[in-house]
């Protein structure tokens, strides 16, 4: 199929599947679920959806959970409002992105402390020779004088 054709529906399933778990999902275990994404395959027949979940562990898997149990419905529901011969299958899948994310501004903030430190270290330091430390030819202007 053709890719735009293909990014056009997974933007429309990301927004069916948002609907859906905000209106009509009704399941306690659900949680604060955000849908970031949907990939489909070349050939329309599977979606993967992209979520996260802000809270605990148990949460998120409390979460998980419910979107595996609600998945026929929304399925369903993705199969009449996108009118498909052949409604793709839905696998949720926990979006690992934030947590990434949280792990880079955590290495980004240690380096910045080491940069300050260094900074620290750096403050009122000279170089340990000469300050022009490169060699000049002699003065040829001092013998012409004399």
């Amino acid at each position: 199929m053709d890719a735009a054709r293909a990014r056009k529906l997974a933007d429309q399933i990301v927004q069916i599947v948002a609907e859906m778990l905000e209106r009509r999902i009704k399941d306690p275990r659900l949680g604060f679920v955000t849908i970031t994404e949907a990939r489909l395959t070349g050939d329309l027949r599977e979606a993967t959806v992209y979520y996260t979940v802000l809270g605990t562990e148990e949460e998120r898997a409390a979460t998980a959970a419910a979107l595996l149990s609600a998945t026929g419905i929304i399925r369903t529901e993705v199969g009449h409002q996108t009118g498909l011969r052949h409604t793709p299958s839905l696998e949720f899948v926990a979006d690992m992105l934030p947590d990434s994310a949280k792990k880079i501004e955590g290495l980004v903030e240690r380096a910045k402390h080491a940069d300050a430190k260094l900074a620290k270290v750096r403050e009122g330091a000279q170089y340990a020779g000469d300050p022009d430390p490169y060699k000049k030819p002699a003065d040829d202007d001092e013998d012409d004088d004399a």
